[in-house]
């Protein structure tokens, strides 16, 4: 964590950074309960960040509350994110059961956006956890994971983008080309899942 998310985090700054090293040991303990080798390997990588405080106070400016590392923590689902980056749809919900059997959390909602995308053609399951904190009066806090195969984080990157760049022009235009190559790339997933599970099975 830099000096300046530091200062805003304060006294809950080092549990954050614990906390994001703490949920990396453990997803990368579940992943390799399944396999070790490369070519098996259920994630192609995985990552945990804290929000930065600016986009954090932008966040809670917006929804009309106190501009806080105390409310953000009490109120806010997305302080601590991971992303587990996977080469197959399959493997995304092999994660998920094993994220949902774990003892170290509670699972308080998932949200399938792969089965039902969202309008824009935005694709990802989204796991909400809740997590001990024990910091500051804080209890526990949320985290979310968010599980992708690897196209649908290029285009979540693309899309990312496009949502916090302003004045780009043709914005109307990459919004049409966007969710055509989103609709691609979902097919494209399902082809190569179907053709590995043919492999698998001689």
């Amino acid at each position: 964590m830099n000096q300046k998310n530091r200062a805003f985090y304060g006294v809950y700054a080092d549990k954050l950074d614990e906390l994001c090293a703490f949920m990396m040991d453990e997803i990368k303990s579940m992943l390799d309960s399944i396999s070790t080798d490369s070519e098996t390997a259920l994630a192609e990588h995985l990552k945990c960040r804290v929000k930065d405080s600016e986009s954090l106070v932008e966040k809670l400016r917006r929804l009309s509350l106190e501009e806080s590392a105390e409310s953000a923590l009490k109120n806010l689902s997305d302080v601590v994110g991971v992303r587990v980056i996977t080469h197959f749809v399959g493997d995304i919900y092999t994660v998920l059961d094993l994220i949902e059997s774990c003892d170290k959390w509670k699972v308080k909602t998932v949200k399938d956006y792969i089965a039902n995308m969202k309008p824009n053609g935005y694709r990802s399951l989204h796991v909400l956890l809740t997590v001990p904190f024990g910091v500051g009066g804080i209890d526990e806090i949320d985290v979310e994971i968010q599980l992708r195969t690897i196209a649908m984080d290029c285009w979540a990157s693309l899309e990312h983008q496009l949502k916090y760049k302003k004045d780009i022009r043709s914005a109307a235009l990459i919004v049409g080309e966007l969710k055509r190559c989103a609709d691609e790339m979902a097919s494209t997933d399902l082809t190569m899942q179907t053709i590995r599970d043919l492999i698998q099975k001689g």
